[in-house]
């Protein structure tokens, strides 16, 4: 089919390598296919209330190398359950019918939908709904289905693994324990890949829920071997066996006020130091994780993936994610993956690698 007019969006967290993707997706429609390229603004709120910009190869020339979006993005806003103050009192409405109309009002022959689980399955509703959607994954957390690795995730995975090459001089120099806590949600893909890179003594993930008395013996174990010092990564998911995940209570707005993972950290220092006659320290991560420059991987990634994007939508794919099958990348039906997450599995060949080079994973090795 001829590609006229195509939109683009990005939701939920930030990350690395969405400009990358804006970049890719403007210049390919542009060049490839002669159409004319809409940037939604703030995710599907700019669909709600109809903001939205003209993208061209001179607004996204240089673009590659910025964290970040410039479209904006959001991780509220949705449009089936969308909240507003009305009169001092929250309000729950569907708006999915206004990003219905307003995306006929711009025309659009495809919307690029970039984003993770609960935006591509926001995706997936509104193209039952009618609208033309080709999704593109996105998330530092890894945690999509139907892709090997979703662009965000390797820069992630290089912050942390650089954070804890600081930290082994500092923990060695001192004879401390360091805890590294990581982000990850409910998948330890960002702490198990950077906790191999970097060298981690112990990893402890979601997957995994962690017995104290065997992350507690690794350190003791080092520590009578002549390593005095340890260096734990952990997800911010991770939990003691029995035990609950750790929750900090967070309201970002008077709209929003839900429950956000954080503080096993702290957590896990206070039960260690309980046990163990040495120092403990904890850095939390956070969103240094999310900014900054994506690196190579991402920035490949990206353009692959915005690339074959719009080639999809040229073909009429519709209802679809361009994902990576490595070495090619091939569409997937949104509706085998929207709203689903991809765990690490415990029998995935990372835990076997970590445990076979003495890496604790909070258990007895299997």
């Amino acid at each position: 089919m001829t590609l006229k007019r195509v939109g683009i969006l990005t939701g939920g967290g930030d990350c690395s390598g969405l400009n990358a993707v804006i970049r890719a997706v403007t210049r390919s429609a542009i060049i490839d296919q002669s159409a004319e390229v809409i940037g939604i603004e703030s995710g599907f709120e700019g669909l709600v209330f109809g903001r939205s910009q003209v993208l061209s190869t001179r607004s996204t020339r240089d673009v590659l190398t910025l964290g970040g979006t410039i479209l904006g993005t959001t991780n509220k806003g949705d449009p089936f359950a969308f909240k507003e103050l009305v009169d001092g009192q929250i309000q729950t409405s569907d708006y999915s019918g206004r990003c219905v109309e307003n995306a006929r009002k711009l025309g659009l022959d495809c919307l690029f939908v970039v984003g993770g689980d609960g935006t591509l399955e926001i995706a997936h509703k509104l193209h039952k709904l009618g609208i033309p959607v080709i999704g593109i994954p996105k998330t530092i957390d890894n945690d999509l289905e139907g892709t090997d690795y979703t662009f965000g995730f390797q820069t992630a995975v290089e912050v942390a693994c650089e954070a804890m090459d600081r930290l082994h001089t500092t923990g060695r120099s001192h004879q401390r324990v360091m805890i590294l806590e990581v982000m990850g949600r409910d998948a330890g893909w960002i702490a198990l890949e950077s906790g191999i890179a970097g060298g981690a003594h112990i990893i402890l993930i979601p997957e995994i829920p962690y017995h104290l008395e065997y992350v507690v013996r690794k350190i003791e174990l080092r520590a009578k071997g002549g390593s005095p010092y340890s260096i734990i990564m952990v997800a911010e998911g991770a939990r003691a066996a029995g035990g609950r995940q750790v929750i900090q209570q967070t309201a970002t707005t008077r709209l929003q006020s839900k429950p956000q993972l954080g503080g096993i950290g702290q957590t896990l220092a206070r039960q260690i130091k309980l046990q163990i006659d040495l120092e403990v320290r904890t850095t939390v991560l956070g969103h240094i994780q999310r900014g900054g420059s994506p690196c190579a991987f991402d920035r490949v990634l990206g353009t692959r993936l915005g690339a074959a994007a719009v080639a999809a939508a040229g073909l009429g794919k519709f209802g679809t994610m361009v994902a990576l099958d490595t070495p090619e990348i091939v569409l997937v039906p949104l509706s085998k993956l929207a709203g689903r997450t991809r765990l690490v599995p415990v029998d995935h060949q990372l835990i076997h690698t970590a445990e076979a080079i003495g890496i604790n994973l909070g258990r007895e090795k299997m």
